[in-house]
């Protein structure tokens, strides 16, 4: 039985990281806006509700699926400024990313909201940022997660006195239930509002407050800190700034059509893993069965391996997705995977190169406090999927506008020769992957989650408990889940732990004892935890006319359908 029930409607349904932020894009809903507007309006609130996670200056990539049956993937990830020389982290910096305005990337996630309005919304920016701007001036409650994310991260907050300004109060973290206000923030948002309203029309609005950020005095402020602090991004990097209308990545599995963005982020991987494991099979193994467990977990490492060996920026680099989806490539990559012993390392290539990486010491990978997601439907068959980014722990935020430019530069490599590599603008290779799937009934079911490397891995195992298992959607959410962690972290200092995995205590002992037997080092994670995700979905279902939502209880999120 689920913490939650299902939540189930006829008309719309949105499912996001905070339920405040399911409220501001219900409204919209209720408004008469559609999924794209709805969608943005959580999204942009996302960044003001969870802003140890999320920035209104960070990352956005966007899946749409328009009732015509047309997907559109908007890569809301930002490139390398172009002044910034290929090898300064190796020349300069040992090979290492420093935290500060040197990871900084070109801020993409306000340009990505706007493009979705511009192509498919019905509504102004403003009426979309209208609870975001309350919730920044306002204030809102502080919920334990961010309490405690505040508090784990308070030593990168006090190295730049605005974040401390804002995460830490008279010095310290908040305490659950405290007011937190971000009066800045909603300056910042209010300006491009404003901006909007003074044009005559929805068109010259959003473009309005799109120079208000990117070419306007928002822009000047961030530049002009940035070259105080030593930074690459300039003025001509914003001003030339457009998210890229990307090709999306599909694939049919069971009569189900996945769907996810390009090798840009990790996305493509849960396709990998997904394809495996029907070549595998599935057949009689009892969920989080052991054995059920060990073939997915190692079916991950593969696809988690391909990632590390080829993805990255299309724009920059070859990544060869048919060559690794074909079925001749899912056959020779499983024919690896032995039932009874566990890799215990990342796989190597297929080509068997000798790209080995060093284990590292620490217990598990450095957790940045990053991204939130949020989902929608509405009542036209419309329906959105983004996954929002960046948080402030390792940036400096720009006086006077609550805003750090993003810092998303950590999920690049220092070395240019890298898939992922450094190069002046080249995007880096982006965790946060939102995904959609049009059921062979004619459904659809938006879905993603938070947690870094393990959103993939998170991913699958919902994508399986539902369509695979048939559970309900809170109920797939709900259910126990597992992480690896046998390949190098997206994030610098890209720490790497051979054969780690990661269990929810809710998987049974003798699961998890039968796991160490073949090889997985387990580490054990309390019964519910954040660090496994937090998975939200809306699924529809034509032959009753339903719409179902979910969203996972291992974080503040909610979901609301009518």
């Amino acid at each position: 039985m689920s913490h939650r029930p299902t939540i189930h409607g006829t008309r719309h349904a949105i499912s996001a990281g905070h339920y405040l932020a399911a409220a501001a894009g219900f409204s919209i809903l209720e408004a008469g806006g559609n999924a794209v507007d709805a969608g943005c309006a959580a999204g942009v609130a996302l960044a003001v509700l969870q802003p140890d996670l999320v920035n209104v200056a960070g990352v956005a990539p966007i899946l749409i699926r328009l009732a015509s049956g047309e997907v559109e993937s908007i890569a809301g990830l930002g490139t390398w400024p172009r002044s910034l020389p290929a090898d300064l982290f190796m020349r300069e910096h040992g090979g290492k990313i420093p935290d500060g305005v040197l990871r900084t990337v070109v801020p993409a996630a306000p340009d990505a909201w706007i493009t979705a309005l511009r192509r498919h919304g019905t509504m102004r920016f403003a009426d979309i940022a209208a609870s975001a701007i309350r919730f920044a001036a306002e204030g809102f409650s502080v919920y334990p997660l961010l309490a405690a994310s505040i508090t784990s991260h308070a030593d990168e907050y006090r190295r730049y006195p605005l974040n401390a300004a804002i995460f830490l109060r008279n010095g310290a973290p908040p305490a659950v239930g405290e007011k937190f206000v971000q009066a800045d923030l909603a300056r910042t948002l209010q300006y491009m509002a404003d901006q909007d309203r003074t044009a005559p029309d929805r068109m010259a609005g959003l473009q309005a407050a799109h120079d208000a950020f990117y070419r306007g005095d928002i822009a000047r402020e961030m530049i002009a800190f940035q070259r105080h602090e030593g930074g690459y991004l300039t003025m001509d990097d914003l001003a030339a700034y457009h998210s890229p209308i990307e090709p999306a990545v599909r694939r049919f599995w069971r009569g189900h059509e996945v769907i996810v963005c390009g090798p840009w982020c990790q996305g493509p991987a849960l396709l990998e893993a997904l394809a495996l494991v029907e070549h595998l099979g599935l057949d009689g193994l009892a969920h989080n069965s052991p054995e059920y467990l060990h073939r997915v977990v190692e079916c991950i490492n593969l696809a988690l391996a391909d990632r590390e060996y080829f993805f990255g920026d299309p724009a920059f680099v070859h990544v060869p997705i048919d060559h690794l989806l074909a079925p001749s490539t899912i056959a020779r990559r499983a024919a690896a995977v032995r039932d009874d012993r566990a890799f215990g390392r990342m796989p190597p290539p297929l080509d068997g190169a000798d790209r080995s990486h060093a284990a590292s010491p620490s217990e598990l990978p450095k957790v940045e406090a990053d991204t939130s997601y949020c989902c929608v439907v509405d009542r036209w068959g419309n329906a959105f999927s983004a996954t929002p980014s960046d948080g402030c722990g390792n940036v400096p935020i720009v006086p006077g506008l609550g805003i750090a430019p993003s810092g998303r530069g950590s999920q690049s490599r220092p070395d240019p020769t890298h898939p992922a590599g450094v190069a002046p603008g080249k995007r880096p290779r982006l965790t946060p992957n939102p995904a959609i799937v049009v059921t062979r009934s004619g459904g659809v079911m938006p879905f993603g989650t938070p947690g870094g490397d393990v959103q993939t891995q998170a991913m699958l195992q919902v994508l399986l408990n539902v369509l695979h298992f048939g559970m309900d959607l809170q109920n797939a959410i709900e259910a126990p889940r597992v992480a690896s962690y046998s390949f190098p972290s997206s994030f610098a200092p890209f720490e790497y732990f051979p054969g780690r995995l990661a269990v929810e205590g809710r998987i049974e002992p003798r699961a998890r004892d039968a796991l160490a037997a073949r090889g997985h080092e387990i580490k054990e994670w309390p019964d519910w935890t954040w660090l496994a995700g937090s998975v939200e979905a809306i699924l529809t279902d034509p032959a009753t006319g339903l719409i179902a939502a979910g969203a996972d209880p291992r974080r503040p999120a909610y979901a609301i359908a009518i």
